[in-house]
């Protein structure tokens, strides 16, 4: 083939391209513009939706954490009366704090029998009637009230021991698929006391047609612990503001038994000053008995004189003074 005649066709390809080119191009452009606005269009549209997903989001969260705040603040109020309530409380509900059946008339009976008794031996022992009377109203009035707190105070200590492993069986329980009911009735028939009698009174009051959050509430009435009133606090938020409560749970249990490290821990690093509080409180005691027993004339000036009296009084006075200001310095809430 000529080499002239493929020159020839191939620039005339070459124009005929050229010209469609200068034709076409401005429906190319418009076209490519086109399709450039769609895609700005439905990119606008998307982030747009996106905008509002997150906006939406965003007040989700506003109103959730604002229904949080709300329940808190309003917990909060009541906690503060429960609490008033419970600084003064009667001695019949403190009766019903320590685990055992004392009615109000047995506890006055021993009580009276009891400063009976103590009036009765100091008589005997020759004592003056004015210190007589003071040993028996302390015995009647303070021994049987202290024995109480004392029963209070090791019925807490049982509680808190075994509360955070009630927890956890909660936890597990309701990762298992146990509804809350459930899980709060197997800790009240499978637990150790006294959490099994606590809880069991929340499984009696939801029988009368009590809610979760307020049976657990209600707790604090016999068990007025903080650790309870935030095991309250977590399962009417839950109720209220939704939420996964196993995991709330666990780290209650968490926080427990923490809080349990650091009382043992600050026990341990102030024992050395409560032993010397308590050695430093009891000494006069010791030395006076000790005398009354060696010489016994020369102490009972004390109790038979006037003068003695007031030195007891005031020394007394003072000792008290003492005792309180140790106790403050040992003692550290947590």
């Amino acid at each position: 083939m000529d080499l002239r005649v493929v020159a020839v066709v191939a620039l005339a390809a070459i124009a005929a391209a050229s010209v469609a080119y200068v034709f076409l191009f401005g429906r190319i452009e418009t076209e490519k513009k086109a399709t450039s606005r769609l895609t700005r269009i439905k990119s606008a549209d998307a982030d747009s939706g996106a905008a509002k997903a997150s906006r939406d989001r965003v007040q989700e969260m506003s109103k959730r954490r604002k229904s949080v705040q709300d329940t808190l603040k309003d917990m909060e109020r009541k906690q503060s009366e429960k609490s008033k309530k419970t600084s003064s409380q009667t001695l019949r509900q403190r009766l019903g704090q320590t685990g055992f059946n004392i009615t109000m008339g047995r506890f006055v009976a021993v009580s009276a029998g009891l400063g009976a008794m103590v009036l009765f031996l100091t008589f005997l022992t020759g004592m003056a009637p004015l210190p007589s009377f003071g040993l028996a109203f302390a015995a009647g009035a303070g021994l049987p009230r202290w024995i109480v707190g004392f029963l209070i105070k090791r019925r807490q200590n049982k509680f808190l021991n075994e509360f955070p492993n009630a927890l956890d069986v909660m936890v597990r329980s309701i990762k298992s698929g146990l509804p809350l009911n459930d899980a709060l009735r197997l800790i009240a028939n499978d637990s150790q006391e006294p959490v099994r009698g606590e809880f069991r009174r929340v499984v009696d009051s939801q029988q009368l047609g009590i809610s979760v959050p307020e049976a657990c509430a209600r707790m604090v009435n016999t068990m007025p612990l903080q650790e309870v009133s935030f095991f309250a606090i977590v399962i009417a938020i839950q109720s209220q503001a939704g939420g996964n409560l196993s995991e709330a749970l666990s780290n209650l249990s968490k926080v427990l038994r923490d809080r349990r490290k650091m009382k043992a821990k600050v026990s341990a690093l102030s024992m050395e000053a409560k032993a010397s509080a308590v050695i430093i409180g009891s000494l006069p005691f010791v030395v006076a008995f000790l005398v009354y027993l060696t010489s016994p004339d020369y102490i009972m000036v004390l109790f038979h004189d006037p003068r003695g009296h007031l030195i007891l009084g005031v020394s007394g006075f003072w000792m008290s003074i003492g005792i309180f200001i140790m106790r403050n310095m040992i003692n550290f809430d947590i």
